[in-house]
């Protein structure tokens, strides 16, 4: 309970160190101690007492309403997943411990018709992976594309772990720092959405232990959610690669989401894409059974 209520206070927190007066459309009078808004101007633009807002701030989102919730994400200017986030962080704070322990665990098997669509995909790289980015199976093109990340890599493979500790990783990606940060905010949503969750929390403490730079950006409180965004590779075998990345939750698969790569029609990329699949037959054109 004290570490959640410790991740609300540095979500709010860190929100509100990020609205400067001026956007609030607060005049802003003399020397200001504080970077952003102060909670006092928070809970006046949000319609709260500064007493109750306070309490808010630090941890105790028990009981609160989503009218209050709405209105503090106004005040704070929170974007659509902050304010998901927000919603996770209370419905945690508001869950009890009998509740949690009726939740359905995250599926970690993928059902052999996801296998198939994935064997059948075989003009685009495609894999599923769950919420803590291991991944749970590829196609054959799917792996070729991440070839490093299967190379010699620990059970299970997990992209965040590749992406921070990995040495290749930053030559991989082209847009490494993007990716990374990305990374970083799409577990800090899982963290709130499943505070609870063993594998993830020891995930995250192990990235906070090998890498400066996942704890520097673990420490901001921002957040991110995989939808489609354009993904540039620099890949071994074929060279460089800019594809468009389709991340798709699989419905009634807890935690499961299918990511898909496709290129421009008649693209250089395109083109790529068809050798390396003539590179991944050759060396494995089945189904990845993890």
């Amino acid at each position: 309970m004290d570490d959640q209520r410790s991740e609300i206070r540095a979500f709010l927190t860190s929100r509100r160190a990020r609205v400067t007066p001026e956007q609030a459309g607060i005049p802003a009078y003399g020397n200001r101690r504080v970077s952003g808004l102060r909670r006092g101007e928070v809970a006046a633009l949000a319609g709260v007492s500064v007493e109750y807002y306070t309490r808010l701030e630090r941890g105790n989102l028990g009981g609160v309403s989503e009218g209050v919730l709405d209105a503090i994400a106004g005040a704070l200017r929170l974007d659509e997943t902050e304010r998901a986030h927000l919603d996770d962080l209370a419905r945690a704070a508001n869950t009890s411990t009998a509740a949690r322990g009726r939740r359905r665990p995250v599926q970690v098997s993928v059902r052999p018709g996801v296998r198939h669509l994935l064997a059948a995909m075989t003009a685009t790289p495609a894999l599923v992976r769950n919420n803590r980015f291991d991944v749970l199976a590829t196609n054959a093109l799917g792996r070729a594309l991440y070839a490093p990340m299967f190379t010699a890599a620990a059970e299970p493979v997990n992209t965040a772990r590749f992406i921070f500790l990995d040495a290749r990783a930053p030559g991989f990606f082209v847009d490494w720092e993007q990716v990374a940060h990305d990374a970083v905010g799409a577990l800090r949503v899982e963290a709130g959405r499943n505070p609870y969750d063993r594998d993830l929390s020891n995930l995250i403490g192990e990235l906070s232990t090998r890498s400066d730079q996942f704890r520097v950006w673990w420490g901001t409180h921002d957040v991110y959610v995989h939808r489609h965004v354009t993904k540039r590779f620099r890949h071994p075998v074929v060279g460089d690669l800019e594809l468009a990345a389709e991340a798709m939750p699989l419905s009634g698969d807890a935690g499961q989401t299918l990511v898909a790569y496709s290129a421009e029609p008649g693209s250089p990329a395109d083109d790529s894409l068809r050798v390396l699949a003539s590179w991944a037959a050759t060396a494995d054109d089945a189904v990845d059974h993890r």
